[in-house]
Parts: C-alpha cells; structure tokens; sequence
C-alpha cells in the first residue's frame, strides 16, 4: 500500500476540508498514478470530493463508520474490516488519499509515499509526519522543481523501511 499527497513547506496537506493549493501538474499525476487502482479514504475526504462522490475508474474504499452502504464505493465500519478489503487487492495498486487521520493511522502500512512537495505555506489546519524528520522513512527520489501555476513543486518518493503488514 502506498500514501498519495501533496504537502507545503510546513508538511500542510488541508485546510477546511479541502486542498490548500490548485496545482494541475499534480493533479495529473494524482490521476495518472490512481486510475485503474484501488483508493482508501476516510469519510471526510469523500465528502469533499466533487458532488460527495467517488473517484471515477478506481475502485474506492472509504473508512465510514456507520454510513449508509453505497453502490459507488465500498463504505467500511472498521479499520478491521477495511483490512480485510485491502487485502483482495495487490497492495502495490493501493493509494491511501486522505483525509489526515487516514494517513496517520495507515502510515506504519505503507510501503511509499508519493509526496507532491509545494514551495509554499498555505495556512493549513491538518498536517502530515514530516518524513524528512522519520527514522522509518528514507527520501529515495526527488524530481527538479517545476513551476506549475505560479507555484514552485517536486515530486518526491519515500520509501518505508519497516513497513508494518496488515
């Protein structure tokens, strides 16, 4: 399983349930690197996706304790039984995408983290471990800074080094 984000120079990833930043390089990215994939939320980030609903052509999963079952997506009670689904799925093609709670308790699982990294402070309200400062993590690449909306980013991969099964 690996983690998908973008984060400013304070490791942000949010602010009010949203993104902090509009930047298309990464949003490209971000689709290129899900679609035909499995995604892992919590039931914030369904909520503040376009409409309340899933992402299209990728198979969601969305940790919602006592929401409603869908025909969308997959809504599951417990990080138990979110296992449980996580495991029909070859875990290289598996992305957790948020919300901040999500990555917190999922971090130990995955394997990489893909980090959009932006050259900026954008007042966020919801943070993301700073794996620069991780023990467990290692930066094992880091593209050359794109300016991409008026905004400086590099795309970065960090690899687990004691990843936890599930």
């Amino acid at each position: 399983m690996k983690a998908i984000l973008h984060a400013d120079k304070n490791w942000g990833i949010g602010k009010s349930n949203s993104l902090m930043f509009k930047i298309p390089a990464d949003m490209k990215f971000f689709k290129e690197t899900t679609v035909g994939n499995v995604v892992v939320m919590g039931s914030n980030t369904l909520k503040s996706l376009p409409g309340g609903k899933p992402l299209k052509d990728r198979t969601n999963i969305v940790l919602y304790p006592g929401g409603r079952k869908r025909d969308d997506c997959t809504i599951v009670d417990s990080l138990e039984e979110l296992f449980s689904q996580i495991k029909k799925y070859d875990s290289e093609k598996v992305y957790v995408i948020g919300g901040a709670m999500m990555y917190k308790t999922l971090l130990p699982y995955c394997s990489e983290v893909l980090v959009t990294k932006v050259d900026a402070v954008g007042d966020a309200d919801v943070f993301f471990d700073n794996l620069d400062k991780n023990d467990c993590f290692k930066l094992v690449y880091e593209s050359q800074p794109l300016e991409t909306n008026s905004l400086i980013i590099k795309f970065a991969k960090y690899k687990n080094l004691s990843v936890k099964p599930i």
